[in-house]
């Protein structure tokens, strides 16, 4: 963010000058429908809400997606004798269900009582991207993979703590390195003096496979140790109405994006990454808007769900067929005592499938839209300028799925990337992200989050445990919106929240 305008919106802020936030279609106040026709209805909480198809899709479709949600939900094996073979040599998890529990959000390890940190093990819904930060911003080309993170040497682009049988012989179950979590304590202080405790998850990495020591500086080596290695955790993230998100009309982003909002230190910013549709079809730039990753950093769901399936599951595909680790030292090792590995080891059609479940879940309705307390909370959104962000709606372009097209949805979110500043930092560039940049969440169906998943947290490392404090540690571009809710009296905190509850 830039200074003059941080300073000009703290001048309005706290010397009382009016500045008149730009207009926002207040029919989301009283919306239910938040994903238009393809909503489905729930009158209360419920642990199924994210589990359902788009209510207006075909019968043709429904049963499409449900055989998809088989496999969003198989377990994947290391023995190739197995018919549900293809886990990969190193990996995240075993399957889809485990980072998106009940097709919702993750949740952190527990840390023990009286332990300073914890493994993460099977079945942890977060994981670290790892890459090489570039001083020199380049023009995307096929010599720097279309502006993506750089790998680290040896590695990838992506940490994997958990490995197949005989991957590491001197850490059996282990991956590419171990990955411990502890707690960072903090706090918030309201003007009332209402304190709210505060955590963030730290990561430390430990006993990676090309781990040595050096004699001469007397210090245990690894790539992974150098200056240059950035890591950055990712939580698991809600499922649901991806394909409406992925039918929002470009020119709907980019005019966001073009907005002035500098009296309040917001400046929209679009991501271009590689698109692997564009490339398997020859075109000379796969370059196309992000839309999906908690950077903008897959531009569809096809895109985002055949890369995470070969990314965090090691199962290859017809996108994706080659090993996250191919070519290392650690792939090379395990591979020379054992045939070679089938691939892609998803077939075309199991890879449409979960790509077509993933587009085709619901988004469920909205509850308690005429409770006095959700109805002031959801102007007390606006008038913090809440909205400046989480765009409240849109109206759906078309789409190859008929039913996502020409929908008036309210998934609050304008689909663009924000400096967050550098309390939510993880310092990681991702394309044309910076470290310090997020994708605006989408909100809806965010009040069911901790009815199906109640360990769920917030924020892109699931450090926040409530919604109150995920907007405690809004920062940079959001700072302005963030000292407008703390201060708000105790009641019109609660009656905001209720409102994002009602979602």
């Amino acid at each position: 963010m830039k200074a003059p305008a941080l300073f000009f919106a703290f001048q309005m802020l706290f010397a009382g000058a009016v500045y008149a936030a730009p207009a926002v279609d207040m029919d989301y106040v009283n919306a239910v429908m938040s994903g238009g026709d393809t909503t489905v209805i729930f009158k209360r909480e419920s642990v199924q809400a994210f589990r359902n198809p788009a209510a207006n899709l075909s019968e043709e479709e429904i049963r499409r997606h449900f055989t998809g949600d088989a496999l969003f939900e198989r377990n994947f094996s290391d023995d190739p004798s197995r018919a549900d073979h293809g886990l990969g040599p190193v990996f995240n998890n075993t399957n889809c269900n485990a980072c998106h529990a009940k097709d919702g959000r993750g949740a952190l390890p527990i840390l023990p009582i009286g332990q300073e940190k914890v493994l993460l093990r099977q079945n942890e819904a977060v994981f670290l991207r790892i890459s090489i930060e570039s001083a020199i911003k380049q023009a995307k080309s096929p010599a720097n993979n279309w502006g993506a993170p750089t790998p680290v040497p040896g590695f990838s682009d992506q940490l994997f703590h958990l490995g197949s049988l005989g991957v590491r012989p001197d850490l059996p179950g282990a991956g590419q390195a171990q990955v411990w979590m502890s707690y960072e304590q903090s706090s918030f202080t309201y003007e009332d003096g209402t304190v709210v405790n505060l955590r963030k998850p730290i990561f430390t990495v430990t006993a990676p496979y090309d781990e040595y020591f050096d004699s001469v500086t007397g210090q245990v080596r690894s790539r992974l140790f150098e200056k240059d290695v950035k890591m950055g955790p990712r939580m698991g993230t809600p499922m649901i109405g991806l394909g409406l998100l992925e039918a929002i009309k470009e020119s709907d982003i980019r005019a966001l994006a073009a907005r002035d909002l500098s009296a309040e230190g917001v400046r929209g910013q679009v991501n271009m990454v590689f698109d692997i549709e564009k490339s398997m079809k020859g075109d000379a730039y796969p370059v196309s808007l992000g839309r999906f990753g908690l950077k903008n950093n897959t531009p569809s769901v096809f895109h985002q769900s055949l890369g995470a399936l070969r990314g965090d599951i090691g199962v290859t595909n017809y996108a994706f067929p080659q090993e996250s680790i191919a070519g290392t030292a650690l792939y090379d090792q395990f591979m020379a005592t054992r045939p070679p590995l089938p691939e892609p080891q998803a077939s075309k059609e199991m890879a449409d499938d979960l790509v077509f479940y993933s587009q085709t879940l619901a988004v469920p309705s909205r509850r308690n839209v005429d409770n006095p307390e959700v109805i002031r909370g959801a102007r007390l959104f606006q008038q913090t300028s809440c909205t400046s962000c989480h765009q409240p709606s849109f109206v759906t372009g078309p789409h190859a799925i008929s039913a996502f097209a020409n929908q008036k949805i309210y998934p609050f979110t304008d689909m663009l990337l924000h400096d967050m500043g550098p309390g939510l930092a993880d310092g990681r560039q991702d394309f044309d992200a910076s470290g310090n940049q997020w994708k605006t969440r989408p909100l809806w169906g965010i009040g069911q989050t901790q009815t199906i998943n109640p360990r769920a947290g917030f924020l892109h490392d699931g450090r926040a445990r409530t919604l109150e404090e995920a907007i405690l540690w809004h920062g940079g571009e959001a700072e302005y919106s963030k000292n407008k809710f703390s201060r708000l009296s105790k009641a019109e905190r609660t009656a905001l929240i209720q409102f994002l509850r009602s979602l």
